[in-house]
């Protein structure tokens, strides 16, 4: 298909190299700002832009999606679909409406549960044992579209951040993929979502962060592997932070 692609993080490029191993027709690639990163706070680039550019696609960064430039050359390229994987933005009406077959996000949970930004975290801190990947038709609310595809995934008991982030990534990308094959045969049945049962992922804080100790001990277990690899669980001893990675 003919498709433009928006993603951000390490999440969406496992995505955005399954497209282009199947075929897929990338027009463009949007991604957001180049970021300060690392001790020395140097700008560079987002994953997903590294591994575009790698691949010689044309790249774009919008500081604002609601920019005539910007829009003006989404209409140019006249995509079939837009492929949305974490790329960040709530896109706006005049985004959501310019592809034939419309916008599609991959988003790493079993929705309606746990919309929002930080969905695989919040899972492994509420200790749940099953998530997954659900590809939506996206509409101008937050992870609210209809559901396309839905696939559960285990987790493991003392799974951390990082591995269950791995292979949620893995799969979303193969649910991209048979939700196109799918949407080109004409077979894609939509459902909406029963928003009574929604819960909610906001992004985490810096206190989130932080190790409370008079709570119980699963719950401190399942923080710890929900921070890790990034930004970590932390507590203070003789007056120093002190991150812990594993706890049991």
């Amino acid at each position: 298909m003919r498709l433009i692609f928006m993603g951000t993080p390490e999440f969406a490029v496992p995505s955005l190299e399954a497209l282009l191993e199947r075929g897929h027709q990338v027009l463009l690639v949007v991604t957001q700002a180049d970021k300060p990163r690392g001790r020395g706070r140097r700008l560079a680039p987002p994953p997903v832009k590294e591994f575009a550019l790698a691949r010689g696609l044309p790249v774009v960064q919008p500081t604002r999606l609601k920019d005539p430039d910007f829009l003006e050359e989404l209409r140019r390229k006249d995509p079939e679909v837009i492929v949305v994987v974490a790329y960040g933005k709530i896109l706006p009406p005049d985004v959501l409406a310019l592809p034939k077959y419309g916008c599609i996000n991959v988003h790493a949970s079993l929705l309606p549960k746990y919309r929002g930004a930080a969905p695989v975290q919040r899972a492994l801190m509420n200790g749940e044992r099953e998530t997954g990947i659900t590809t939506i038709l996206m509409d101008e609310r937050m992870d609210t579209g209809d559901i396309l595809l839905q696939r559960p995934i285990a987790v493991g008991e003392d799974e951390s951040f990082g591995s269950l982030y791995g292979r949620l990534a893995q799969l979303g990308a193969e649910v991209l993929l048979e939700t196109l094959k799918l949407l080109q045969a004409g077979n894609l049945r939509r459902r909406p979502q029963e928003h009574r049962l929604a819960s909610f992922a906001p992004p985490l804080t810096p206190d989130d962060e932080i190790i409370c100790w008079n709570r119980p001990a699963q719950v401190i277990s399942n923080q710890v592997r929900a921070l890790d690899p990034f930004p970590g669980a932390r507590t203070f001893w003789e007056g120093r932070i002190l991150k812990v990675w594993r706890a049991k």
